[in-house]
């Protein structure tokens, strides 16, 4: 399995492969920093160019996560691990608590340690749901979604596709966001929000409409 990004979030990806015991033949990829050991934690090679990602996946199979918050980067990376072959896949904590009624989890997907995921929920492909955040009843979150941290998503809520939700900020039920919305950490969203818009504060309100 490579594992896209050798820093920062993709060493917190690291940790769910330990919790599965899947630690064997797990890669870094890495083709822009220069500080970095040939293996991490002198144990975990780094993968340093597309054509060696290309080789890779010929010799260990085709298989790979986005270790990258950001939801344009991960779109990016997807593309361009899928273009050399690749196949984007999912991972998800086994201290994870995803709802078994109708639950529908995306391609590239990662859902971290102590999320919680009730029942009739969609997530689309490569979103993120970062540690100790919830998803409430009936909720529908679009493609390459960031839910940082202890987030609390709402029975209800309807997100479309490219959001970033900040550490502990709360989308209340019902609320409908648009594409391509950044939410501030610890904002209260109380109403809906319209494309292109970023959104901070208790109750949030827009500061820039992008």
């Amino acid at each position: 399995m490579l594992i896209i990004g050798a820093k920062g979030f993709a060493k917190e990806i690291l940790e769910i492969f330990y919790q599965k015991n899947s630690l064997e033949n797990i890669h870094f990829f890495d083709d822009i920093s220069d500080d970095l050991p040939v293996k991490l934690f002198d144990t975990f090679n780094v993968v340093r160019s597309l054509d060696a990602g290309k080789a890779f996946f010929r010799s260990n199979g085709n298989k790979y996560v986005l270790g990258i918050g950001n939801p344009l980067l991960r779109s990016n990376f997807s593309q361009k691990f899928d273009e050399i072959g690749g196949e984007l896949t999912t991972l998800i904590s086994p201290f994870a608590n995803i709802g078994h009624f109708n639950v529908q989890i995306g391609a590239g997907c990662t859902i971290m340690t102590n999320v919680v995921v009730t029942n009739d929920v969609f997530i689309g492909k490569g979103c993120l749901v970062n540690l100790n955040s919830t998803v409430g009843h009936d909720v529908i979150i679009g493609n390459y979604c960031e839910l940082s941290p202890s987030v609390n998503i709402s029975g209800g809520v309807v997100m479309g596709d490219f959001c970033s939700v900040g550490a502990g900020a709360v989308v209340l039920p019902k609320i409908r966001i648009g594409n391509n919305v950044t939410i501030g950490a610890g904002a209260v969203v109380v109403n809906d929000v319209p494309d292109n818009t970023v959104v901070v504060g208790v109750p949030a309100k827009p500061i820039i409409k992008r």
